[in-house]
């Protein structure tokens, strides 16, 4: 079974440009609270320990190959950033990943952030790639707070587990909120005459469900193997709590369900109104050309280069020649008419 040693939890020195030569070599960035007695009542009491290494890098990877047996694997998938969720069983351990939405405010969208965690009877170990709030903000709680440390701690590994998803998985709502309030905005956004402007907006919006949905669906299968794995490390009488998690994960998927089918019926609705919005502008194009047609057809006629009545011709012959003119008018106007009734156009 993998031995915890005690490391100095203080981060290792910032690397600058104006560091000398003999700056010191960075420390593992290792994080630790501890409690002295954990487990079942009535059963043996361990301690236990929850070790927080944000981001690990090459030193925190190498610490952790130094003071802990895990399978070469699982130091592989700690290194790789391109993990499916899955959950790996082992003899003395659990190896978890779970993927978890970020909103990276510095280019405006959702982003991936996977939480790898060892899970063993004594130590649970979270390897964060990148800051996830609820999970930083339960350890500095636990770390600042006797009470807090005393109330996660002493319940065993396998309900300090529970804390860390489940609070991570309730840190989606907020966000969903958002997304629900984008699309009401939208929807009564559609009618004042934005439409053009908001294809922008509807495609933001159905680019982050479905960044959404591509975080949460793989992952539903993790959680159900983590129901049936959850009794190795967590007390009998805690058993219902991961039921929660459970159902939080399926709220979750149902909302985007229905966030997918509104945005989808916003853009419907959008391209309806944007075509209406066309003809209308059709209509009235088509209707100055109707009624500047007769002008141009009187101009058209009193500018063709023949004898016309009252030119100064010959009565006879400019009467003829308007006569021919005009007959070949109407054959070409009747012809048309045909063709447009025989091919179901008027």
């Amino acid at each position: 079974m993998p031995s915890i040693p005690r490391p100095r939890l203080r981060r290792g020195p910032r690397i600058g440009p104006d560091a000398g030569p003999t700056t010191a070599a960075p420390e593992p960035n290792v994080e630790i609270v501890e409690w002295p007695g954990a487990g079942e009542p009535g059963a043996e009491q361990r301690p236990l320990r929850w070790i927080n290494i944000e981001r690990p890098g090459p030193v925190d990877r190498a610490w952790l190959q130094e003071h802990f047996e895990f399978h070469p694997l699982d130091y592989e998938d700690v290194a790789s950033r391109n993990q499916r969720p899955k959950i790996d069983e082992y003899p003395d351990y659990l190896f978890i990943v779970l993927h978890f939405p970020v909103y990276d405010k510095a280019v405006g969208r959702l982003n991936t952030a996977e939480l790898d965690m060892f899970v063993g009877p004594d130590f649970l170990i979270t390897l964060p790639n990148r800051p996830i709030p609820p999970v930083e903000y339960l350890f500095e709680r636990c770390r600042a707070s006797d009470e807090m440390r005393a109330q996660l701690l002493s319940n065993g590994p396998g309900y300090l587990l529970y804390k860390i998803v489940d609070d991570s998985f309730d840190y989606c709502f907020p966000m969903l909120r958002k997304m629900g309030n984008k699309l009401e905005q939208i929807e009564e956004d559609i009618f004042l005459g934005r439409s053009e402007e908001l294809v922008r907006d509807i495609s933001n919006a159905k680019q982050e469900i479905i960044n959404f949905r591509k975080i949460i669906r793989p992952q539903r299968t993790t959680l159900r193997d983590l129901e049936r794995t959850k009794q190795r490390y967590m007390a009998s009488s805690l058993d219902v709590y991961f039921d929660d998690i459970q159902d939080a994960s399926e709220r979750i998927w149902d909302m985007l369900e229905n966030y997918k089918e509104v945005v989808e019926a916003l853009e419907e609705t959008n391209e309806s109104v944007i075509s209406h919005r066309v003809n209308d502008i059709l209509r009235v194009l088509t209707s100055i050309s109707v009624i500047v047609l007769p002008l141009t057809l009187i101009a058209s006629i009193f500018g063709m280069n023949v004898g016309l009545p009252g030119g100064g011709d010959p009565a006879g012959s400019s009467l003829a020649a308007f006569a021919a003119v005009v007959g070949v008018m109407l054959c070409v106007l009747l012809g048309m008419v045909a063709y447009f009734r025989r091919r179901g156009w008027l």
